[in-house]
């Protein structure tokens, strides 16, 4: 793309937001050298980096990047065999540290996700039916991004390692090596021999020539001050003397040997440091190739996730490319407005016609369409996402041109008129089929009539060459022009002329009306003047622009119609809604009720069966001389039998003659006789329960359902029958009960950081072991451990403390933002 496009489109502002989003120094790079693709395949594979990295930031969070510092030279400087600095190996340990994060949050995408990817298959069959694409395997859910997530090598022995011996910028660890434990413990050894002797001279034979009653340094030796007239009753040696001279700084003849010793062991150190460094820079110099891979991959990976990041900013999408040259956005915003202002519009260009001209008022969004237009097809090829609704269809066009906004030049004396043509010129020189063309006030900065000329005249050229061009103008021969010629469309941006505002909506399909006129009256010019003005316009012009009144309020009362309409067919489509349900309601309850009643029908032939049964034998058995008597007990028994059932059908429902139950009649409960404990039914809500307290004067009492306490009335209560129900007993096994209880009262109460500032050592320990077996067990996944920088003592006792618990997985500093160094990260495993 030629450079001049990119910045009048504005796309450089583009590049500078997404340059923002990314966290590190190469990505932020990478970002600023992003171009515009011509390649659609590229374009797609780029859109779909995009597509995943955002659906990644939408299920699992935002990661960061930051720690990916450009180590170009270190890793050059490793393979040349050259040794790194303390800065340089903390870089590589820190990026290394970041690798394995970055390398976690891809993995629990493959293990989180696999799951959710088919979950979220809805987006992904909607993604591939808009590409075209066949469909994947039900047991794929790979993404674009999980080759670069796999081909991070985070070589934590190597991290773990510089860590190990490196503390911070200015500090080696004693533990680095043995030797260097063995001279700084000589070291400590030999200085407090110096201070104990120093000391003694201090409150001993000294005491009267010295200045002030101190140790001091000079010369990285251990000296005391000594007044000037004293100098020589000290043996020793004069290092400095004080700038009035009154002071001598001599270091005595009993330390000399003993300085010296420190001086040499501060060598052998400075010595031991040099080659832990070579070391560590060998180690490092046998994984250049890994180091140089992940750190493109972290560039490349900053870069991608930035574009996601500006994506999920804009409330962005992903758009569909072709290669036939159309464009249809759908409410698409420009992503340099107020999202929260913009009025969205819909732009179509290439199917129906390849040419659109817009007209309209000043400020009414001629402009922001082109722009609009230019930035999208600029930000698609660039795998950047749109700010437009899903399925918005783009193209892919080698070159956009565009001739937008004044560009005369007083050093070239060029005039408004000669710097356009200058612009249109170049453009009509270079465009091809190919090409994408925004003119911006077509033929303007001349005499109306032969700039419209010009105007129609370059139009023509292009749209004889099938090049896709939008136009804007206020010329009516132009509106004509785009009605008169196949393949040419009218747009218009709305103008509200009641209250001379635009309303930025685009509208096309449909020519601009002039309202000059109306403004002007609007504004309070005289009616004799407009009158005077509409008398210079000739007849064509007028019908011209009635036909246009007519069409503008054809299309308002259409747009009012299909609106009613709309809302109309909403409101059937709740109902339908609704009718639906009441009558899947009402089938559900019927075989319900249908099934009830036939289980009930069938129990009570059941048990008539049975007591005929037991009733006829008995009979048979009695015989010709059976005792009359005994026989009519017998009988009496059948119709209490039938008369019990007859009751309880009475209350609890009566079988109707098409095998139904009829609905049970409520008796009214007598608020006197109830009790608590007893067993009713409220019957508006169907639940059942027992009395919890008696009725008050007003009926209102409490009715226990289960763990519920339902307030209600004494006179929407049924008694029901109380069941004995029997149930098994219950074994309590092996404690589990209490165990999952202790989980969930640790999970419910443990915090997920222990603040150790303050506490001794010995008293740190002992809390943090305690809380580290609690955040185990309530199974958190990571803990903060606070601990603060001071002398690194409380921090070295707590990594310290942390290799030995085998159920810590890994532990590391904080970062900018985590608390740095003054706190520890625990990741269990």
């Amino acid at each position: 793309m030629n450079e001049k496009v990119l910045k009048t489109l504005e796309y450089n502002k583009i590049i500078e937001l997404l340059a923002n989003k990314a966290n590190s120094a190469p990505g932020k790079k990478l970002c600023r050298e992003l171009v515009p693709s011509t390649d659609l395949g590229e374009i797609r594979r780029n859109q779909r980096q995009t597509a995943d990295a955002l659906r990644r930031l939408f299920r699992f969070g935002s990661t960061s990047f930051g720690n990916n510092k450009d180590l170009g030279y270190s890793i050059r400087s490793l393979e040349v065999g050259s040794t790194l600095s303390i800065l340089e190996l903390l870089n590589i340990a820190s990026m290394l540290d970041n690798v394995a994060r970055i390398k976690a949050y891809g993995r629990q995408d493959r293990n989180d996700g696999r799951a959710g990817g088919r979950a979220s298959g809805n987006d992904r069959d909607s993604d591939r039916d808009r590409r075209g694409d066949s469909p994947e395997p039900e047991d794929e859910a790979r993404d674009t991004l999980d080759e670069y997530f796999e081909l991070l090598t985070p070589l934590t022995g190597l991290a773990n390692e510089i860590h190990r011996c490196i503390l911070s910028e200015e500090e080696i660890a004693d533990d680095a090596s043995p030797k260097l434990k063995n001279i700084r413990r000589s070291m400590l050894q030999t200085g407090d021999k110096i201070h104990s002797q120093l000391t003694s001279m201090l409150s001993g034979s000294y005491r009267t020539y010295l200045q002030d009653a101190v140790i001091t340094m000079r010369n990285n030796r251990y000296c005391i001050p000594i007044k000037a007239e004293y100098k020589g009753q000290v043996n020793g040696m004069i290092h400095d003397q004080s700038a009035t001279g009154s002071t001598y700084f001599v270091e005595p003849a009993a330390v000399v040997e003993l300085n010296n010793k420190l001086r040499e062991l501060e060598l052998e150190e400075k010595e031991e440091i040099g080659r832990i460094l070579a070391d560590l820079s060998a180690q490092a110099g046998a994984h250049t190739e890994e180091l140089a891979d992940d750190l493109k991959i972290m560039t490349l990976l900053d870069f991608i996730f930035a574009k996601a990041e500006l994506a999920m900013e804009m409330n962005a999408t992903e758009p569909v490319f072709n290669d036939d040259h159309s464009i249809n956005i759908r409410k698409g915003r420009h992503p340099l407005l107020d999202k929260k202002k913009v009025v969205p519009i819909d732009i179509h260009l290439g199917r129906d016609f390849d040419l659109l001209v817009i007209t309209g008022p000043n400020t009414g969004g001629k402009t922001v369409s082109l722009k609009t237009v230019g930035l999208f097809t600029l930000m698609g090829q660039a795998g950047l996402h749109i700010p437009a609704l899903g399925r918005s269809e783009l193209s892919v066009f080698t070159e956009v041109y565009a001739d937008i906004g004044d560009e005369q030049s007083i050093e070239q004396s060029l005039s408004t008129f000669s710097s356009h043509m200058k612009s249109i010129v170049h453009i009509l020189n270079h465009a091809d089929a190919d090409s994408l063309c925004l003119f911006d006030e077509l033929g303007a900065g001349t005499d109306p009539t032969e700039g419209a000329a010009l105007a129609i005249a370059v139009l023509n050229y292009l749209h004889d060459r099938g090049i896709r061009t939008m136009a804007t103008t206020h010329y009516s021969e132009l509106k004509i022009y785009a009605l008169s010629t196949s393949f040419v469309e009218n747009a218009c941006c709305e103008f509200n002329v009641e209250t001379l505002q635009p309303t930025y909506r685009l509208l096309i399909g449909i020519p601009g009306k002039s309202n000059a006129f109306a403004i002007s009256a609007k504004l309070g010019l005289s009616e004799e003047i407009i009158d005077a003005a509409r008398e210079q316009i000739g007849k064509e012009d007028k019908t011209f622009e009635d036909v246009i009144a007519d069409l503008e309020q054809s299309r308002i009362t259409i747009e009012k119609e299909q609106l009613e309409i709309a809302r109309h067919k909403e409101s059937i489509r709740l109902l339908q809604e609704q009718l639906q349900q009441k009558n899947d309601k009402i089938d559900q309850a019927k075989d319900r009720i249908l099934r009830e009643a036939n289980e009930k029908a069938r129990e009570i032939l059941q048990e008539a069966k049975e007591v005929a049964d037991e009733t006829i034998r008995d009979f048979h058995k009695a015989g010709a001389g059976a005792d009359i008597r005994e026989l009519e007990k017998k009988r009496q028994k059948v119709r209490d039998k039938i008369s019990e059932k007859n009751d309880h059908l009475s209350v609890g429902g009566s079988l109707s003659l098409n095998g139904g139950l009829k609905a049970p009649e409520k008796k009214a409960i007598d608020p006197k006789k109830l009790k608590k404990g007893d067993a009713v039914k409220i019957v508006s809500m169907g639940l059942t329960g027992t009395v919890s307290t008696l009725p008050d004067a007003k009926g209102a009492l409490f009715v226990q359902c289960g763990i519920i306490r339902t307030h209600t009335n004494v006179k929407d209560l049924v008694y029901v029958q109380e069941e004995t129900v029997t149930t098994p007993k219950l074994q309590r096994s092996g404690g589990g009960d209490r165990s999952g209880k202790m989980k969930m009262s640790k999970t419910m109460s443990i915090s997920t950081e222990i603040n150790l500032l303050g506490k001794t050592v010995d008293e740190a320990l002992a809390l943090l072991d305690k809380y580290l077996d609690d955040a185990y067990l309530a199974h958190l996944p990571s803990v903060r451990v606070v601990h603060g920088k001071g002398t690194g003592a409380l921090r070295n006792a707590v990594h310290g403390h942390l290799k030995r618990l085998k159920y810590v997985k890994e532990y590391r500093l904080g970062e900018y933002g985590e608390g740095d160094s003054g706190v520890t990260i625990v990741t269990f495993k």
